[in-house]
């Protein structure tokens, strides 16, 4: 009988993350679903668990180093392994100010989540990825995040420095961490899952949950020939 492939999702106790593991699960996963409240953590794999998918809570702040590291031990200890890894959690901090009158504090605070954050944790489990068969990791980034759409003004009223700033940093991690792992089997995309209906995109955004997560999951479970270091909406490309 086949090992189970294991994967982590970060931030996965509701929106996109939540619907992310939903869909992955059946792919043949044990999908741990990573949050920071226990208590809703658990509640809400328990329920997927009553939807018969193989998921488990795990702790995770990402921004705790100590949390960080139990995961790693965790996953080491448990499974021995990481086949795919998800970097779904992110912050949207308030600041609609110019470029010229952001405050400093919001363009550090959205730093810590979406870039310093996501960097440490796939630093800490990569050694665990490489022991897979055909790893993968998911960078969440955001359209937002592509220098050529800003300049091209298309992104409209969303000239958010910090927002924006850190997914183009998250974009530059992908593409560099896809060249150095180019002759291994780990495969690293940067993905944009849409403007979403959840607490982030508000009810104004046009896209359901569900629509949200495909790209992740599409991203998650590339065949050997699928892409690298590469930025996608669905299946299409996207420019930086």
């Amino acid at each position: 009988m086949a090992v189970k492939k294991v994967a982590l999702v970060t931030g996965a106790n509701k929106g996109i993350g939540l619907e992310t593991v939903r869909q992955l699960a059946p792919h043949g996963f044990t999908v741990l679903l990573a949050a920071r409240d226990p208590k809703k953590g658990e509640a809400v794999a328990e329920s997927l668990r009553k939807e018969g998918l193989d998921v488990q809570f795990l702790k995770l702040d990402v921004t705790s180093e100590s949390d960080q590291k139990a995961a790693a031990k965790f996953i080491a200890e448990t499974y021995g392994k990481l086949d795919v890894l998800i970097n779904n959690a992110g912050v949207l901090e308030h600041g609609y100010a110019t470029p010229s009158k952001v405050p400093l504090d919001v363009i550090r605070k959205t730093f810590e989540t979406n870039v310093f954050a996501l960097i440490a944790l796939t630093q800490e489990l990569l050694p665990l990825i490489k022991k897979s068969d055909a790893g993968r990791i998911v960078n969440l980034s955001s359209i937002l995040g592509s220098v050529a759409t800003n300049a091209s003004g298309q992104i409209g009223d969303f000239k958010l420095v910090g927002y924006n700033a850190s997914k183009a940093a998250v974009n530059v991690f992908t593409v560099l961490l896809a060249q150095e792992l180019k002759t291994t089997t780990v495969k690293v995309n940067a993905a944009h899952p849409g403007w979403v209906k959840t607490d982030m995109g508000t009810d104004a955004a046009p896209m359901e949950v569900i629509d949200g997560a495909k790209t992740s999951v599409r991203l998650a479970t590339l065949p050997a020939n699928g892409p690298t270091g590469g930025f996608f909406h669905m299946t299409d490309s996207l420019p930086w």
